[in-house]
């Protein structure tokens, strides 16, 4: 009954070497082939008994065909294992003496009776090395195509530098712009060649750059042409309506370049931290001095300060940008007659202040991208922007150990909150 149930056995174990995709070979321990399951010998290209009582290492390419032996006497010796029990990548050569990558692994077997065979199980690596190889010519045209776009950026960049001579009467700080291009350029390259976002990043900000300075260009171009026209006193009104569109024109392109610089001075390190104590009201009322003219037709302003006379220790110019960039946001997309708050707060850890508006809002699919270079959400589309504000406040708001959260409903309005922490070198103050 027990030799039934063994030869039952041995059976199904042969039909399962038989059927395996893999190839199975037994060997003696002197390297004499035993035997050869049908995926070995279709893998090497040989009938079954063709090699059955050969030397194994006739399935062996140069150098390793003529060591084998030794190979294995030298395990047999030292029981120090190479290959046996490990596996490794090797080449098998086939009848016809070509060679295929394959994935060997060897294990020791010792019968009841003494006798030591071996066990090599191969798995045939060539669909794998294909698909390596096509994966490393993907990868080098991809690097060619990362080169060519490169240049092409280089080239819609030049571009706009000379567009921007042509109008430097206009232009008071035409300097600042050109280094603010050349700088930009040289950090996009810098960020590009870094994070391998070369394709996202280009195509967002050559969009963002054709839209945000061709408006613009293409306003000053047609009113400059118009202003040579009413050339007469009782035309006085139409020169300075077309005046007024080539000075917001012109404001509309510093904008879009003083968030370039500040972008390239931040990713380059370059914007020192300046510490001294502030008054936050204070501050609040100078920003909203300088915001006045450009709040939408009944947009107010409201403030207000827990305690009062709420101060911090922390750098005033990074702080006012930080400000003037939220509080903008909130104007611009808010509609007219909405009010914009300014609540600031003494807290445990620091000083809170939130801007909340009750314009669009953000949809909620799109906040996670909301603080990344270039992004506009779908919603803003037609509002002029670079996409660069929130992010640039970001990165300032890391040079004073601060923070930011939002709240945002779309069509109902976003809440703004930095934090900006108690530390040696940065502490609140209450007078």
């Amino acid at each position: 009954m027990k030799d039934h149930h063994k030869t039952n056995m041995n059976r199904r174990l042969d039909a399962v070497i038989n059927t395996v995709i893999d190839g199975v070979i037994t060997i003696d321990k002197t390297g004499i082939i035993e035997t050869v399951n049908p995926a070995a010998a279709r893998l090497f290209e040989y009938k079954e008994d063709e090699l059955t009582g050969k030397n194994v290492s006739i399935l062996m390419p140069a150098p390793h065909q003529a060591a084998h032996d030794s190979y294995l006497q030298a395990y047999l010796e030292t029981r120090v294992a190479k290959i046996i029990g490990i596996g490794r990548e090797v080449r098998g050569k086939k009848k016809d003496g070509s060679t295929f990558p394959m994935r060997l692994a060897v294990s020791e077997l010792i019968l009841e009776d003494g006798t030591i065979i071996f066990t090599g199980i191969i798995h045939d690596l060539t669909e794998v090395k294909k698909a390596e190889e096509a994966l490393l010519r993907l990868n080098q045209e991809l690097e060619e195509i990362i080169a060519q776009r490169t240049e092409k950026l280089k080239e819609v960049i030049n571009k706009l530098l000379d567009l921007n001579r042509k109008y430097e009467s206009e232009i008071d700080h035409r300097k600042k712009v050109e280094e603010a291009l050349l700088e930009n350029e040289a950090q996009l390259k810098k960020m590009l060649d870094r994070e391998k976002e070369l394709n996202d990043l280009k195509s967002r900000f050559l969009s963002m750059a054709s839209h945000e300075f061709k408006t613009p260009l293409s306003t000053i171009l047609s009113s400059a042409s118009l202003i040579r026209r009413y050339s007469l006193e009782e035309h006085l009104g139409k020169r300075e309506k077309h005046i007024d569109r080539i000075k917001n024109s012109v404001e509309h392109l510093d904008a879009i370049l003083n968030d370039f610089l500040s972008l390239s001075k931040l990713e380059e390190n370059k914007i020192e931290v300046n510490r001294d104590e502030i008054q936050l009201s204070e501050l609040f009322r100078e920003i909203r001095d300088e915001l006045t003219d450009q709040l939408k037709a009944g947009q107010s302003l409201l403030h207000s300060s827990h305690p009062e006379t709420l101060s911090i220790i922390s750098d005033q110019r990074i702080l006012k940008n930080i400000l003037f960039n939220l509080i903008s946001n909130a104007s611009k997309y808010s509609e007219a007659n909405k009010p914009i708050r300014c609540e600031m707060r003494e807290m445990d850890d620091g000083i809170e202040i939130s801007i909340q508006d009750e314009g669009m809002g953000i949809p909620e699919e799109e906040q996670k991208h909301l603080f990344t270079r270039f992004f506009r959400a779908s919603n803003a589309i037609n509002i002029k922007g670079t996409g660069l504000g929130l992010h640039i406040v970001r990165q300032y708001l890391n040079l004073l150990d601060g923070d930011i959260s939002f709240a945002s409903e779309h069509g109902k309005g976003s809440t703004f909150t930095i934090l900006l922490k108690k530390s040696n070198n940065g502490q609140s103050i209450n007078h």
